[in-house]
């Protein structure tokens, strides 16, 4: 898929107030653009780190930029723009990237759980079964090759985890895709120094039959293009 607009390069100054960023354009503009991340972005926003923006084009937003890559350790490119993590994994559903559903006949968005208590990402329908679909962008990489999900403690993953092994006992089919937006990362773990509960939930609902895939990011950088491109283990 494309990103929203041509790839503008600049030097990190600073992340703030969640949302907000400056940074330093190559003339030596500071510019403010907005950070679409809710997370910790924990070793993703060191100052001094190469980062990539766009221009929305609507003069009536109040930060018209979007920051949408930074590189760490001098050397891998990391998607930060965590709306886009939905988009890419559709785009690899349509592309067959997800081998088991291969040959899907439906997919539906925001699809809701059987408890009514919140909405799947996904529900993707085949010719004789559905699989709910929840994913999860990994940003994370404390140790060489090793992503890590999540970054901050997440009381909405853990929920999630619960309706997708609630499923599975139901006999639904049930999926989390781990969005690996890290171009350096060869194996997701669950983040269990972090939030130990969502280790938990997942390595419960991996027993329960919920599957577990995670698929990496690559991003052209002159045509302004991220996809996944490689499936990449889960580590339990």
């Amino acid at each position: 898929m494309n990103y929203p607009g041509a790839l503008e390069r600049g030097v990190l100054i600073r992340r703030y107030k969640r949302f907000l960023a400056d940074v330093e354009t190559p003339g030596g503009e500071v510019v403010t653009v907005h950070c679409p991340n809710t997370g910790s972005m924990r070793n993703c926003c060191a100052p001094g780190s190469r980062v990539w923006y766009t221009a929305s084009g609507n003069p009536r937003r109040k930060y018209p930029h979007t920051w949408q890559i930074v590189e760490v350790d001098r050397r891998h490119l990391v998607g930060i723009n965590t709306n886009l993590a939905n988009p890419l994994v559709e785009e690899a559903i349509g592309n067959g990237l997800v081998g088991s559903l291969a040959g899907y006949d439906g997919l539906k968005r925001e699809a809701a759980y059987l408890s009514g208590a919140g909405r799947a990402d996904f529900l993707v329908s085949l010719a004789d079964q559905k699989c709910y679909v929840e994913v999860k962008n990994v940003s994370l990489a404390e140790e060489e090759g090793v992503g890590l999900f999540p970054d901050a403690v997440t009381t909405r993953g853990q929920r999630h985890l619960r309706e997708l092994a609630a499923l599975r006992r139901a006999g639904l089919r049930a999926m989390v895709i781990f969005c690996v937006a890290h171009t350096g990362v060869t194996e997701v773990r669950p983040a269990d120094a972090i939030d130990p509960r969502f280790g938990e939930l997942l390595r419960e609902a991996a027993a329960a039959g919920v599957e577990l895939h995670a698929f990496g990011a690559s991003h052209d950088l002159g045509a302004g293009v991220v996809q996944l491109d490689r499936e990449v283990p889960v580590r339990l």
